[in-house]
């Protein structure tokens, strides 16, 4: 037979391990701020942009049209992938003197452009801000000196260089989302191990319990009392006594 739960039954259940939450939300998201202000290496980002033009061939004169311009767009892709190629960056690690090979310096390196745009921005990231930044701008120089031997072309320039800002701010990791997201985990395994717990508690603990797992009808119900409910039953009693017999000596005045 197919059980099904109620919303009552749902807040009820969470309502009754709240605090088991409530302390899965805290914890988690007390380990993830320590991950991400003393654990985590913070890392920064630089761009530098070049500009994919007409070549310098051409006529001064001559226009630039509509199939120049998609061919220098077509030429964008080519030029993504010779940017992080060992020609282009083995030079940039030879000028910065930097201790990695060039698969390294590559993972290092993020090269994009928007759509239909001859504008391709090379961005770099690294722990030092000041290496990022040179990283990007030099291996934007490198492919402009190297691009014209390597594809007969000399139709790049470049559009900007990466500035290093007096306070750069690190792009990751970034706490306040990496809490937040600790703490959304945190909620949801909460609530997975109150349901957990709900599902393996078998015990019966009220009258309905015994209705529904025996399917049978209760006829009584033995009600616990301890040794404190005795005595204040007791005590009670003697109460009554007294007030009785209070009552029954006034009678017996009158």
């Amino acid at each position: 037979m197919e059980e099904t739960i109620s919303l009552k039954e749902i807040f009820e259940v969470i309502k009754k391990r709240l605090l088991l939450i409530i302390a899965l939300m805290l914890g988690a998201a007390l380990v993830a701020a320590i991950i991400s202000y003393f654990v985590l290496t913070p890392t920064y980002q630089n761009s530098s942009q070049f500009l994919v033009t007409q070549s310098n061939n051409t006529d001064v004169n001559a226009q630039l049209t509509q199939a120049d311009v998609r061919t220098n767009v077509e030429l964008i892709n080519t030029y993504n992938v010779i940017i992080t190629s060992p020609a282009i960056l083995e030079p940039v690690i030879e000028e910065l003197n930097l201790d990695m090979n060039s698969r390294q310096l590559a993972e290092k390196l993020q090269v994009a452009s928007a759509d239909n745009s001859q504008v391709v921005t090379v961005t770099a990231t690294d722990p030092d801000p000041a290496l990022a930044t040179e990283i990007a701008n030099t291996t934007v120089e490198v492919f402009q000196d190297k691009i014209p031997d390597l594809m007969n072309v000399d139709n790049v320039s470049i559009l900007s260089e990466a500035q290093l800002s007096e306070n750069p701010s690190p792009v990751a990791p970034n706490p306040i989302l990496n809490i937040a997201i600790a703490v959304v985990l945190g909620a949801m395994i909460g609530v997975g191990i109150a349901f957990l717990l709900e599902y393996l508690d078998n015990t019966i603990k009220s009258e309905e319990d015994i209705e529904k797992k025996l399917g049978i009808p209760v006829l009584g119900v033995i009600s616990h009392i301890d040794e404190k409910d005795m005595r204040m039953e007791n005590f009670e009693a003697r109460e009554m006594r007294t007030v009785r017999g209070g009552l029954d000596g006034a009678k017996k005045t009158v």
